[in-house]
């Protein structure tokens, strides 16, 4: 059974604290709407004047490309490769390329107009002002890089300074003119700007002008292993755009064909130096021959001999060709190579072949023998001199003909509508962040407010509440009278006798009658009224109680105990006489305190001037005096008394008081103020009757939360 019911006061304990919450937001409506709304305001602001960033993007398509020699044949497939698109990326992105963009369209020089700060460019941009220069060149010593100077527009003539960031004129030109001074070079060849208009122009370095593009351009491939490449570039400038993606396009695709045509030259250039030296070979070998043969009467070879030498002079060429292979595998690979070691073992074999044949020769006759070599030495060096002659034909056409293996399929176009900033987005985002902003200062201020809100949490410190006395905007009206000007009325000052139906004076009303009750046990019928803090209405409470009583039939006097910062005067439409102070410190009898405010049935004694040393004077036997007097001479006496936690006065008066009420402030005065108060009473030897809980407010958070507080009951 304990369990059971534990678990459902958990529960209800869960439901209040949701109800709360629901309730914090509703009363926080008002404020959550505002900065919900500035937050929004501020984002369509934002998302109208920021520059809006524009793309502009292009194709490229890059083919499979074979990257084996041509020069060494069949023999080269075996590490031809082909090259990735990641490579190309690389390529595309690199400083080579790059580089000439920024040389091509001075990339390096920055020229905005002078803008107001933040919001300047895209006021301007709203207006459709279109204010600019076109600078054809602009130099600047090694030491200013990346300083800002001015261009000032003179006249409409074309006239213009240049300054530095001190505002000195640094040197003076006008339209298509080139001018140099002390190391600053400026030709600007285009104005559409006014006189009177400012422009800043800075250098950059060359490096800092390509990681500009390499922050705004991207490379990526169009789906797995197509060879289509898509450059994309953004910026505020949609003509600019366009010309760097299409100056980016050009530069790779020329880099592609002159790479292209370096390979061809490259072989070719190696057959050229070979060429020369087999050509004299050949010349040589047949001289020898021709010559052997008149020395030795013209010797025919036979069959066997003819076969031998046709084996022969094939095994020769196709040596003579893995020499040149040779020289240009070397370049690239390693001896450990798979294509290395393949051209070896070939040669190796076609080396035993040649040997055997040699070994065979060797049975022929001498003469035959001799005539055999140097035939075989002839049409070796002819075959390898006519395959170098097709080669370097070959190799000639392949170096006219070269395309590259790079096409640009799409050239740059800019899109219309801008991709940045997404205005939607912004402004969703913003409203977002202004409401969750707007909840979170609601819910924290819940969670860190102290005040006590709920008479339940003024009675779990064994205090009984009295009364809930609500707001009244009545009273807010009274005091704003009083501010502006001198009350002389008590019906201008005095909710009681200004409004007597306010919901206030009905609280009041029924505090009168818990009060009869509670003092009829009391030993005197005096009673106190204080708190733990300033500004929590126990003036109010004071007057106010007064008149309701004095409504009643009963004769009451109210004293202003708070003589270092009473002000009931105020609320009793009384001027400053002779008071409290003045017959304590033996100034004045007691029949001279007694002042009349309006009300039948009610005396009031004011505070007076302010004494040196309130506290004594509360001490006084005087003071003893007055409160039998008047407990004698009244029905009820009220005595208003300062904060406890403040001074002691409480504490003193208290002493002759038979009854002492505290009164708290709704939403103010924290739990632990009230309890410490409760106890700084007890250690005095006071009983504190009951607690009156002030100025309540209609919350929904109170409502969700479980406090009804009050009911709203009118006519």
């Amino acid at each position: 059974m304990n369990v059971s019911q534990n678990n459902q006061n958990k529960q209800d304990s869960d439901e209040i604290d949701l109800g709360k919450t629901i309730g914090v937001l509703i009363d926080n409506r008002w404020s959550i709407i505002v900065i919900t709304f500035v937050f929004a305001i501020f984002g369509v602001i934002y998302a109208v004047l920021s520059t809006p960033i524009y793309k502009a993007d292009a194709l490229i398509q890059v083919e499979k490309k074979n990257t084996g020699m041509p020069a060494l044949g069949d023999i080269g497939e075996l590490f031809a490769t082909e090259s990735s698109a990641s490579t190309e990326i690389e390529i595309i992105r690199s400083r080579m390329i790059l580089g000439e963009t920024v040389d091509k369209l001075n990339l390096t020089t920055i020229v905005s107009l002078d803008y107001l700060p933040f919001i300047g460019k895209g006021i301007s941009r709203v207006k459709g002002e279109t204010k600019e220069i076109t600078v054809t060149e602009f130099e600047v010593p090694a030491s200013s890089i990346n300083s800002a100077y001015y261009i000032s527009i003179l006249d409409g003539e074309g006239n213009y300074e240049l300054k530095n960031s001190n505002d000195e004129i640094i040197l003076k030109s006008q339209l298509g003119e080139r001018k140099e001074k002390n190391g600053f070079i400026i030709e600007i060849y285009n104005v559409e700007a006014i006189a009177g208009d400012k422009f800043i122009i800075s250098k950059r370095s060359k490096l800092d002008a390509i990681e500009w593009i390499q922050q705004n351009l991207t490379v990526t491939e169009r789906g797995k292993q197509t060879g289509i490449l898509n450059l994309s570039f953004t910026g505020e400038d949609r003509g600019l755009n366009e010309k760097i993606i299409n100056n980016i396009s050009q530069n790779y695709l020329l880099q592609n064909v002159a790479r292209n045509s370096a390979e061809a030259e490259n072989s070719l250039q190696f057959l050229n130096k070979h060429l020369p030296d087999i050509k004299s070979q050949l010349t040589i070998a047949e001289d020898q021959l021709n010559q052997y043969r008149q020395d030795n009467e013209s010797i025919d070879l036979g069959l066997e001999a003819k076969s031998t030498l046709e084996v022969m002079v094939t095994i020769e060429a196709q040596l003579n060709e893995l020499t040149f292979k040779e020289s240009e595998i070397s370049q690239r690979f390693t001896k450990e190579h798979p294509a290395y070691v393949a051209l070896l073992d070939k040669r190796r074999t076609l080396l035993n072949e040649r040997e055997r044949l040699n070994r065979q020769i060797q049975k022929l006759p001498k003469t035959q023998r001799e005539v055999l070599r140097m035939t075989r030495d002839v049409e070796v060096n002819q075959e390898i001199y006519v395959q170098l002659l097709n080669k370097v034909q070959e190799l000639s056409i392949v170096k006219a003909s070269t395309v590259g293996n790079v096409r640009i399929l799409d050239s740059a176009q800019s899109y219309t509508k801008a991709v940045k900033p997404k205005k939607s987005m912004i402004v969703m985002v913003t409203t977002a962040l202004g409401a969750i902003l707007a909840i979170t200062v609601a819910l924290l201020r819940a969670v860190f407010h102290r005040g006590v809100e709920s008479p339940d949490e003024i009675e779990e410190i064994g205090l009984p509440v009295y009364a809930s006395i609500p707001m009244s905007d009545w009273q807010i009206e009274l005091e704003k009278k009083q501010g502006k000007k001198k009350v002389s009325q008590v019906s201008d000052a005095l909710l009681a006798v200004s409004n007597p139906a306010d919901l206030s004076i009905e609280a009041i009303r029924s505090l009168r009658t818990s009060l009869h009750f509670a003092m009829l046990e009391a030993k005197n019928n005096i009673l106190m009224i204080s708190g733990p803090s300033p500004s929590i209405g126990k003036s109010f409470v004071s007057a106010n109680m007064a008149a309701v009583i004095a409504k009643s039939g009963q004769k009451v006097l109210v004293i202003d105990a708070d003589m270092r910062k009473g002000r009931m005067e105020k609320q009793m439409a009384t001027t400053y006489k002779p008071g409290l102070s003045a017959y304590l410190s033996g100034q004045v009898d007691m029949s001279s305190l007694i002042i009349k405010p309006g009300v039948d049935g009610m005396d009031f004694i004011g505070r007076g001037e302010v004494p040196p040393n309130p506290s004594e004077l509360l001490m006084h036997p005087r003071f003893k005096k007055l409160m039998d007097w008047a407990s004698d001479s009244y029905d009820i006496v009220i005595v208003d008394t300062p904060p406890v936690l403040a001074v002691t006065d409480p504490a003193i008066v208290g002493a002759h008081a038979g009854t002492t009420l505290m009164v708290g402030r709704f939403g103010q005065n924290s739990i632990k103020e009230i309890e410490i108060s409760k106890q700084r009473f007890e250690q005095n030897g006071i009983n504190v009757k009951g607690f009156i809980l002030n100025a309540v407010v209609r919350k929904a958070s109170s409502y969700y939360g479980g406090n009804y507080g009050y009911y709203n009951y009118e006519y």
